[in-house]
Order: C-alpha cells, then sequence, then structure tokens
C-alpha cells in the first residue's frame, strides 16, 4: 500500500465530510484512512461510522476517550500499512492532487519526507497562500505534520507526545532530523480552515510552558547524535522567537511570568547569543527580535514588528 492518511477527529461535524470527501477523491488510488474519533460530543463519530461502512475498503473508524489529538494519531500509528504516513486536521481539506504529488517526488527521489506549502482559507471566503517555511534552514519546516508525508519505515517507534501542546512540533522536528533527504513540492495543496481557535491562537498562557516539556524532549533525542546545533536551532526559533513573541501579544495576566520562564530556559541552554552559531546564521530582521525577546525587550521586539507592518 501506498500511503496511510491519519484524521484524529473532535467535535467537527460542521466539517468532518469536506474533509474525508477530499481524502476520498485523492488521485493516489492505494490508501488507507483511518477516522480516530476522539471522544466527539456532538456527531462526528457518527459520520465517522458513516464513511467507514460505506467505505468498508478505505476508511477505518476508531472511538476513543478523549486524549487529544496526538494520543488519537498514536492509537493508527502501529496499524498504518502504507509505506508513507499523512496527516490531516479533521476541519481542513486537501487538493486532489495532493498525496499523488508528494508519493511521486517521493518515489523519484528517494526522500523521506515530502512537504508542500499551505492555502489558508477565511471564514469570509478569503484565501491566501502559506509557505511551508520562510527560511532556508531544512529544520525550519518543523511544525505542521499536516502538509507532509512520512515515510513510515523512517517513524519506526516515535509518537506523539500525549497531552502537550506542540506535539505536532515535536514530531516533525525528530523526522526532519532523521530524514536522509527531504523534498519539497512548490504548491499549495493543503488548505488550513482558519477561524477557529486553535492551541497556537488563544490566551492560555501558561500551556505554552509545554514547550520547555517538548524541547526537553528534543534534547535528550539530538545531543546523542552530535546534533546540538539542531537543538539551538528549534529552541532560539521556537522559543525564543515564537513562544516568546505570540505571549507578547497576548492579554493573560500570566503571560509575564511565562515569558520569564520561557527566557530563563534559553538562557540556561544558551548563556550567551550572539555566541550561539545558529542564532548568527538568521537573518538580521530576525536576530534583532530575537536578541529583544532574549534579554527581555519583547514589548519593543513587538513595537519594531508593528511599525514594519504598517510600512508593508
Amino acid at each position: 500500500m501506498k500511503l496511510s492518511i491519519i484524521v484524529p477527529v473532535y467535535n467537527v461535524e460542521r466539517y468532518l465530510e469536506a474533509c474525508v470527501d477530499s481524502l476520498l477523491a485523492q488521485t493516489i488510488g492505494d490508501f488507507e484512512i483511518f477516522l480516530v474519533d476522539d471522544g466527539s460530543k456532538d456527531s462526528s463519530g457518527e459520520i465517522a461510522e458513516r464513511y467507514a461502512a460505506e467505505y468498508p475498503e478505505t476508511v477505518r473508524c476508531m472511538h476513543l476517550e478523549n486524549g487529544g489529538q496526538g494520543r488519537a494519531r498514536n492509537q493508527a500509528l502501529p496499524l498504518a500499512k502504507g509505506d508513507f504516513v499523512g496527516f490531516v486536521d479533521s476541519d481542513d481539506w486537501i487538493d486532489p492532487e495532493m498525496y499523488q504529488k508528494l508519493y511521486d517526488r517521493a518515489q523519484e527521489t528517494g526522500a523521506d519526507v515530502v512537504y508542500c506549502d499551505f492555502l489558508e482559507h477565511y471564514t469570509d471566503g478569503r484565501e491566501a497562500i502559506l509557505p511551508a517555511a520562510f527560511q532556508e534552514h531544512p529544520l525550519s519546516l518543523a511544525g505542521s505534520s499536516c502538509n507532509k508525508i512520512f515515510r513510515r519505515s523512517l517513524i519506526g517507534d516515535l509518537r506523539f507526545p500525549e497531552g502537550l501542546w506542540y506535539e505536532d512540533f515535536y514530531f516533525s522536528a525528530v523526522m526532519l532530523v532523521r530524514s536522509q533527504h527531504t523534498e519539497y513540492v512548490p504548491e499549495p495543496l493543503y488548505v488550513y480552515r482558519r477561524g477557529q481557535e486553535s492551541t497556537m491562537h488563544n490566551n492560555n498562557a501558561a500551556k505554552n510552558l509545554d514547550i520547555l516539556t517538548i524541547m526537553d524532549m528534543l534534547e535528550e533525542e539530538l545531543i546523542p547524535l552530535g546534533r546540538r546545533g539542531d537543538f539551538e536551532f528549534f529552541l532560539i526559533n521556537h522559543v525564543i522567537l515564537d513562544s516568546v513573541s505570540r505571549l507578547a501579544v497576548q492579554e493573560s495576566a500570566e503571560k509575564k511570568a511565562v515569558i520569564a520562564a520561557l527566557r530563563s530556559y534559553a538562557h540556561e541552554k544558551i548563556p550567551r547569543l550572539t555566541r550561539c552559531e545558529s542564532f548568527r546564521a538568521e537573518s538580521l530582521k530576525r536576530r534583532i527580535i530575537m536578541f529583544l525577546n532574549y534579554h527581555g525587550m519583547e514589548e519593543l521586539a513587538q513595537r519594531i514588528l508593528r511599525a514594519k507592518a504598517k510600512i508593508k
């Protein structure tokens, strides 16, 4: 079998049919779909069962008590038979040729991981292309697992962290480090539905501390491989830059304490930011924001970003 597609499902009765229909329309042909109902309280589970009954050779439905997206994906991973594995969020959908194009590129090049761009779809109908990465660094793709296919043999016993934010980031980061060859299809084939509140776009400041647990897990994975530079790359980009910047614009009363904890962790792991090779390799714009966030001047960093946005 060419491909296994794993879809965690939770309270998405409004969107699930569009998602699954886009999967069934895939031109790749030889694939299986796992719909993992994560304890939905609406009719999502019934919708998933209906698809499994209608397409028994292709769709498999699983029901779990609510345990989060990572756990739902993990339940299906050991059952996947495809040479490659893809993940789709149940409120999104994909281009009919997405998996054919990614798989063909893998076959042509021997790649372990192949990725594409996103198409953001807003509730008012607007759409915008979202590039998969804004940097040339090969590990800058860590983040979503949904715009990628992963060679199943390379996944091995790797699983998504359960009960934590940033589980997608961890899985993608480890897979990109493991990959001997990663390829890019420069087309917006994965349609990301904007408008719902996601874990990365809300005011639950304290949950951002999960990134520190994830970073500890990455350190344990990477340091024995001699990949400290990769660990530091993830740290400056996902803790110093992304997490601190995201918290800086929140209204939560906890945000200052959380930012302080993130900064303290960064200082412990990278005592002198300007001596960090990964930092020095960043663009000037990114270095400025990282430097300010690292030194407790995230509000100034945000003013600079807002001013640049106005100029654009």
